[in-house]
C-alpha cells in the first residue's frame, strides 16, 4: 500500500536560469494545470551563466551535424527571435563574421562552411575586400558571413519565461538536501529549513548540477569544471559594426576572443577561458577551498590539464596580462590598444568533464528514478533553451 503524500507540486525544478525556466514553461504549455515549482538559490533569475554571457543568439554553425547542440541551436535561434518579438524583448538579427587571420586557419574556415551547409545555415564566403565592406577596421585573409546570428537580452528572456510559465518560482531557496523515494517522489529541504515535495525532480542547477545529482543519489558520471571567461568593453565602439569571431579550434568547446556589439550599442570583447578557483569564481580573488579540492580530486581534471596544458597556458597568460589579451584582439582588430579595453563583469562556464578528461562537447541530459538531470548545458544553451526545455519536459511528463 502506498501511503498518501501531500505534494506541493507535480514537478520540482532546481535552478532558475534560462534552462530551468524554459523547462517550467514547456511543461505548463504541454500539460496545462501541471503544478511546477522552481527553486533558485539567488535573489532573482539568471544570475550566473544566463545573465553573464555575451547575449549572442548563435546560429549553430560550429556544432557537429546531428548533435543536440546543432539541432537545438538552429531551431532555438529561430524560436528565440520569435519569442523576443512576441514579448517585446530587445533583440536584433545582426549576422556575424568568422575571420581567418592566418593561412593555417583557412582549412578550418572552409570546414565551417561545409558544416554550416550541412546544418542548414545560410553562409557566405568573403575575401579581404568584402570583409572591409562589412567591418572596415577588421583585417583577415578570408571570412564567412553567417546571416542568422543575432543578439538579445537573455536576462529579460528568463524573466518572461518565469512569468509566462505560471510556475511558483521561489528565490533565495538554496537546496541542501534531497530525499527521493521511487514509490513516492522527492522531498527537498532548503537552507531556511523549508521542505518542498514533488512527484518528479528536474535538475537544471548549471554550475552545481553534478552536486545536485549526487544529493539526489545519482552518479552523474562527470564533474563540472568551472572555466571563467573574462570580458572587456571597447572604449571606442565605433571600431566594430557588428559581431566578429576568430576561427575556433575544433578541439575545444570555446570560441575564442570575439567582438560583440550588444543590444545597448556597446561592444563586448572576450571571453578567454581560464580555470576558476570556485564554482562561482568571477575573479582570481574568489577561492573556495572545498570546491577547488573537489575539482582537483576529479581524475578528469588532471587528464584534461595534461592533455591541453599549452592551450591553458596561453589562456592563463591572456588573463594575467592585459597586453597579451590586447595582442589576441589585434589579430582581428589591429587598431585596438590596451587603453581601449575596459574590464567588465566576468562569466563562468559550467563545463562537464568526464573521468577520462574528455570535455563533454554536446548537451547532456540523463534520467534517474523520478529525476531528470541536465548535466552539460553551456553555450549555446541560452540560444537553444526553448528546445532544451521541451526535451526535458517530454521526459518529465512521461514519468508523470
Amino acid at each position: 500500500m502506498v501511503r498518501a503524500v501531500a505534494y506541493d507540486c507535480d514537478v520540482l525544478v532546481i535552478g532558475g536560469g534560462i534552462v530551468g525556466l524554459s523547462t517550467a514553461y514547456a511543461i505548463t504549455r504541454a500539460a496545462p494545470g501541471t503544478r511546477v515549482t522552481v527553486l533558485e538559490k539567488e535573489a532573482g533569475p539568471a544570475r550566473h551563466q544566463t545573465g553573464r554571457n555575451s547575449g549572442v543568439i548563435h546560429s549553430g554553425i560550429y556544432y557537429r551535424p546531428g548533435s543536440l547542440k546543432a539541432r537545438y541551436a538552429v531551431r532555438g535561434a529561430a524560436e528565440m527571435v520569435k519569442f523576443c518579438a512576441e514579448y517585446g524583448i530587445a533583440h536584433e538579427v545582426t549576422g556575424k563574421l568568422i575571420v581567418a587571420t592566418e593561412r593555417s586557419e583557412l582549412p578550418r574556415l572552409h570546414a565551417l562552411v561545409q558544416r554550416g551547409r550541412e546544418n542548414g545555415i545560410p553562409v557566405r564566403e568573403l575575401g579581404p575586400a568584402q570583409i572591409a565592406e562589412y567591418e572596415p577596421e577588421v583585417r583577415g585573409l578570408a571570412a564567412i558571413q553567417v546571416g542568422s546570428t543575432g543578439i538579445c537580452d537573455y536576462g529579460a528572456v528568463a524573466e518572461h519565461l518565469a512569468d509566462a510559465s505560471g510556475a511558483d518560482v521561489r528565490f533565495g531557496a538554496e537546496v541542501v538536501r534531497i530525499d527521493r523515494r521511487a514509490s513516492l517522489g522527492v522531498a527537498v529541504r532548503t537552507a531556511d529549513g523549508s521542505v518542498v515535495r514533488g512527484k518528479v525532480l528536474v535538475n537544471c542547477a548549471g554550475l552545481q548540477c553534478d552536486q545536485v545529482a549526487m544529493l539526489a543519489g545519482d552518479d552523474p558520471g562527470m564533474r563540472i569544471v568551472p572555466f571563467r571567461g573574462e570580458y572587456f568593453d571597447l572604449a571606442r565602439p565605433d571600431l566594430v559594426r557588428g559581431l566578429v569571431y576568430p576561427v575556433p579550434d575544433p578541439a575545444f568547446p570555446f570560441l575564442g576572443v570575439h567582438l560583440t556589439r550588444g543590444i545597448g550599442g556597446g561592444v563586448h570583447v572576450g571571453p578567454n577561458a581560464v580555470p576558476a578557483l570556485a564554482r562561482e569564481g568571477y575573479g582570481w580573488g574568489v577561492v573556495r577551498p572545498r570546491e577547488l579540492a573537489g575539482t582537483l580530486s576529479w581524475p578528469g581534471s588532471w587528464r584534461l590539464a595534461g592533455r591541453h596544458w599549452r592551450y591553458g597556458a596561453g589562456e592563463l597568460r591572456r588573463s594575467l596580462s592585459k597586453e597579451a589579451f590586447t595582442t589576441a584582439v589585434r589579430r582581428l582588430l589591429p587598431a585596438v590598444t590596451s587603453d581601449d579595453l575596459v574590464p567588465v563583469a566576468a562569466g563562468v562556464r559550467a563545463q562537464a568533464v568526464l573521468r577520462d578528461g574528455t570535455l563533454v562537447d554536446d548537451f547532456l541530459i540523463r534520467e534517474g528514478v523520478r529525476a531528470v538531470h541536465v548535466l552539460n548545458a553551456p553555450s549555446p544553451a541560452a540560444t537553444a533553451s526553448l528546445p532544451i526545455g521541451r526535451a526535458v519536459a517530454r521526459r518529465v511528463l512521461a514519468v508523470l
